[in-house]
């Protein structure tokens, strides 16, 4: 610990300290010059800033280069003759790209006009006109850009930037000969090659401690992020084999980080592990008679017991809501490799392309020690050929492939068989699976679960064929796309099975599991190996008008279809159920005949939908001549393909192909520890259904911005943005009934989850910038956010911060965790309500300044004090929001299912956020739904906690030798160590109702050095 403090501090000394005496930082800039896509030699760049100019001109392959370019905000303007003149401002830092700038043909007009109107600052700026005049005289070229001295009134257009450097006048007699340069054989003053070395490091000892949700003082871990990247570039040319090859960019990045956390629980205590209950509150009943057990004295079944060694034991006293608590550590092992080349052949053609690959190896460790690896190996490989037919049309064409592996293994596989030591039977014994059950419960205690194996493989093939065409005021692409889908997947869904307790037995959840009788239970495993296949198609074409010098009109239309995945081998099941849901019975898809209605289904089990058209339309307006006011508009539909794999997997199982099941405990499907895995005739055998008409949802997007100049360097933006989506998911539990209430339809089918896509959303917001352009090394900016969104569907809106989730209330169960499941199932449209997302205020603050700026910051402070103060960047980024809506649950096993948390308690009089001390929600605020109703506390009817963040860098770049150059940054998340939550705990009746779900991290420190020659 204290060797790893000493290296963080030497760190900070380095860069804070160390380097304080090296020359003034100075920043290298280097871009390229095209014109539909074609390089640009002879083209002259400018930078000017304060009065100071710099000029380069471009070489055979586009390319400029700026040796000495101070930080700050710049003008570039690139000209060259036959070709319109480009203007437009940038900022110069260390993290600044190199350039890239399209230079457009003059028309025949302005070719044989005597003047050349100036180009336009953004679309809409009505053009001035500057005369076209002789070209500027610049100085002895030294391998690098110099400053420019020209006549007082001189054009800064280069008039004869074709001409080759030399040819007018290069006597080594005369006082005006200059350096040989292109054409002349001219050494380059600067090495084609450029090299980079950069170094993240942090590590626990320039950490605060973290916050523990408990109360009780938390342990700072002792862990090190180290992260460390090289990186080449130059042309690739091999002599006598390959002399002009092509550009090469080839980086390496390693990264070796653990990541410290505290893990927070309620655990049995010693006594209770005993079957001795006496401490609770409540009087614990024999579920076989009715009766109350002696002093709370409860058997505690073989199944519990052994499950219960798995638990740890309480560590902390003092806190009713928990008595556990211990620092984990997680690691992450990354390697990165890039590579990326370039290559024009001849005048009209241009090849490129990628290779990435990035292996990651992970370790996972939860509440109860338990340590899942994850392996992961994903590399993506795409090559493109640009062709230029004429000056107006170029085709683009390109292919990618993309493949990534995970492969999970959990603590037990091939370990030890923890169902089978405890007698558990039903679940899958496969060493692959070995494991305990998941097992939830609803007063607070620790949910025991652990990941699933699986090895899963993912590949992608795409092709892609864009035409542009440049003529006159219009700017056209047209083009397509084509994307072959494959997702092979190894693993099963919820092979160990999962338990709820909610004390529906016994009068208490743990008491339940003692005596080993669960309120429900879900399982679904077999038919391992899955081979999912989809394709996607899109077409386009979109036209950039130019209406003229204050109007700009981009309008386009696209086309989407993503097919319905299918499985290789037909192995998918769905359900072919009757009007009114009456009956059900499963409908595979190697023989797509529905049992039921007799309809005839595709292989995919799903309607195509082939209707997705996407029109665009967007503008760019300068309604007042002379004036900075730009008006910009836009609408657009998009379409979200992706949700077939979710569904699929659903799909895939599923009984007859797997064993499946979600029940509930009752007197006609009784359920234990021993034998809780069972299929019961009130249930179907199948989990989930998804409606054979099934939509794609699309979002019908627009915006207005209103944007104007003011004042002091001043630019204020006003935004609004709407959306309205359609057709988005919904999930429902068919023939299920409130507590207490008489089942409507005993011999209709139940237990299953339905999916329709009948969800609508909207989301409302305005915003409003006012930004401080970049002014005597000072810039800054202020944006606040005002939105509303509502939805009713099933994965937009999530489930809040609630604990809801599907059988068994387990991830790893039939339903991802993050679905709303509607809590009454003939009433969807009473599910709409605020989304989880919805933030009502955001604001958000960015400030910047960098020393030695403007005449009042130290520009002209010299010497070692100068080279001390000057050119530290320090940057401040403040967010703060109000909180995201939250779902009160109540925890129960809904009705004729064996799904739990889809249940809302009612809401009383009481008032929500005035609990008592140390809790964020009042218990009273809420209280059990009457018999035979639903509750009426409305979903994301909670406001979660506030959001504050305040994060700062301090930066420079220091020279310590010709052209080498030192990146040093110390970045400061949370810098005053503001503790903030995720979410309050919203599961009504939970000893943690109203207490925080987990604490963000709190204060780190990470340095940064990097090196570039």
């Amino acid at each position: 610990m204290r060797r790893w403090q000493a290296v963080g501090n030497g760190i900070v000394c380095l860069m804070l300290g160390c380097w304080a005496l090296i020359a003034t930082a100075a920043e290298h800039y280097s871009g390229k010059v095209t014109s539909g896509g074609i390089a640009v030699p002879g083209a002259t760049v400018t930078l000017t800033h304060d009065g100071k100019k710099l000029t380069a001109a471009t070489d055979i392959g586009g390319i400029y280069y700026f040796d000495d370019v101070a930080d700050g905000e710049w003008t570039i303007d690139v000209e060259m003759q036959g070709f319109e003149p480009l203007h437009a401002t940038l900022t110069i830092n260390a993290q600044t790209v190199a350039g890239n700038w399209q230079l457009a043909i003059e028309s025949v007009e302005q070719l044989t006009a005597g003047s050349v109107p100036a180009p336009a600052a953004g679309a809409g700026e009505a053009p001035s006109v500057a005369t076209v005049k002789k070209p500027e005289s610049i100085k002895k070229d030294e391998g690098a850009a110099k400053e420019v001295t020209k006549a007082p009134g001189e054009s800064e257009q280069a008039q004869d930037g074709f001409l080759v450097n030399g040819s007018q006048n290069n006597s080594a007699t005369s006082q005006f000969t200059i350096e040989r340069a292109f054409g002349n054989a001219r050494r380059n003053g600067r090495s084609l090659y450029n090299f980079g070395f950069v170094t993240f490091v942090d590590n626990s000892g320039m950490d605060a401690r973290p916050y523990a949700v408990s109360g009780v003082t938390a342990p700072k871990s002792d862990y090190t992020h180290v992260t460390s990247a090289v990186q080449f570039g130059g042309p690739l040319n091999v002599p006598h084999v390959m002399p002009h090859g092509p550009n090469l960019f080839a980086a390496y990045v390693w990264t070796r980080v653990s990541n410290a956390a505290i893990n927070t629980g309620l655990v049995p205590t010693a006594a209770e592990r005993n079957g001795d209950l006496s401490s609770l509150p409540v009087t614990i009943t024999n579920p076989s008679t009715g009766q109350a057990y002696g002093n709370n004295q409860v058997p505690v079944s073989p199944q519990a017991a052994t499950l219960l060694a798995l638990f740890p034991m309480p560590n902390i006293t003092g806190t009713p809501a928990y008595n556990y608590q211990a620092a984990v550590l997680n690691s992450v092992h990354q390697d990165t490799a890039q590579l990326r080349l370039d290559k024009t052949i001849g005048h009209r053609d241009q090849l490129f392309g990628g290779f990435n690959l990035e292996s990651t190896r992970a370790g996972s460790e939860n509440l109860f020690g338990f340590v899942d690896k994850t392996d992961a190996l994903g590399l993506n490989s795409n090559v493109h050929w640009q062709h230029r037919f004429n000056p107006h049309l170029f085709a683009n064409t390109g292919f990618e492939f993309s493949r990534q592996r995970i492969q999970i293994v959990p603590e037990f596989e091939n370990h030890t068989n923890v169902s089978g030591a405890a007698g558990i039977t039903g679940n899958d014994q496969d060493p692959t699976n070995w494991g305990p059950p998941g097992l939830n419960f609803v007063s607070g205690l620790a949910a025991l679960s652990d990941a699933n194996s699986a090895f899963n493989r993912d590949r992608t093939d795409s092709v892609s064929l864009t035409a542009s065409y440049y003529r006159g005021r219009h700017n056209i692409t047209a083009g397509g796309d084509f994307r072959r889908q494959e997702n092979n997947e190894l693993a099963q869904q919820n092979p160990r099975g999962a338990f709820t307790f909610t004390g529906a037995a016994t009068g208490s959840d743990l008491a339940d599991f003692l005596v080993g009788v669960p309120d429900a239970s879900a399982i679904a495993f077999g038919n391992a190996d899955k081979y999912f296949r989809e394709s996607v198609y899109d077409a386009y074409a979109t036209d950039d008008l130019r209406v003229n010098s204050a109007l700009t009109i981009n309008a386009g239309v696209r086309w989407e279809y993503g097919a319905p995945m299918t499985e290789l081998f037909g192995r998918l099941v769905n359900l072919d159920i009757a009007s009114g849901f009456t009956a059900a019975e499963p409908v595979l898809g190697s023989d797509p005949v529905g049992p039921v209605t007799g309809t005839h289904y595709s292989s995919s089990l799903m309607q195509p939908d082939r209707s997705v058209v996407e029109p665009r339309i967007g503008f760019s307006w300068r309604p007042f001549a002379a004036s900075s006011v730009i008006v910009r508009g836009g609408y657009g539909i998009y379409s979200d393909t992706s949700v077939y794999l979710r569904i699929v997997n659903q799909m895939a199982q599923q009984a007859p192909l797997s064993k499946s099941l979600s029940v509930e405990n009752s007197a006609s499907c009784p359920l234990t520890l021993a034998n809780g895995f069972q299929n019961c005739s009130s249930f179907t055998s199948s989990t989930f259904a998804v409606d054979p008409r099934f939509r794609v949802g699309y979002a019908q997007v627009w915006n207005l911005i209103v944007q104007r100049d003011l004042p002091f360097a001043l630019q204020a933006v006003a935004t609004y943005r709407g959306t309205k989506g359609t057709h988005g998911p919904q999930e429902m539990l068919p023939n299920s009934y409130p507590i207490g209430a008489a089942n409507p339809c005993p011999d209709c089918p139940a237990g299953f989850l339905y999916e329709t896509s009948g969800g609508n959303s909207t989301r409302q917001e305005g915003q409003l910038q006012v930004r401080r352009r970049l002014l005597n090394g000072f810039e800054a900016s202020a944006t606040y956010t005002y939105s509303k969104s509502i939805d009713d569907e099933a994965y937009l809106g999530g489930a809040g911060h609630s604990t809801a989730s599907g059988p068994g209330t387990v991830p790893s169960a039939s339903i991802p965790s993050s679905a709303a499941i509607a809590q009454n199932w003939l009433d969807a449209r009473g599910e709409r309500s605020l989304s989880s997302f919805d933030q009502r205020h955001l604001l958000n603050l960015q400030a910047q300044y960098t020393t030695g700026q403007g005449l009042h910051g130290g520009t002209l402070m010299s010497g070692w004090k100068g080279r001390a103060f000057k050119e530290w960047t320090v940057t401040t980024t403040i967010a703060w929001g109000t909180g995201m809506p939250e779902t009160p649950v109540y925890p129960a096993v809904t009705p004729g299912t064996g799904f739990s948390g889809e249940i809302r308690p009612d809401r009383t009089s009481e008032p929500l956020y005035s609990g008592a001390a140390g809790l964020h929600l009042n218990p009273a605020a809420y209280e059990a739904p009457p018999a035979g109703a639903w509750g009426d506390a409305g979903r994301d009817s909670i406001t979660g906690p506030d959001l504050f963040t305040l994060d700062s860098s301090l930066q420079r770049t220091f020279r310590p030798h010709g052209k080498w150059f030192l990146d040093v940054r110390v970045d400061s998340t949370n810098t005053l160590n503001h503790p903030a939550f995720s979410g309050w705990n919203s599961v009504f009746g939970n000893t943690q109702f109203g207490l925080p779900v987990s604490a963000n991290a709190m204060r780190n420190l990470q340095a940064v050095l990097r090196v570039r020659f």
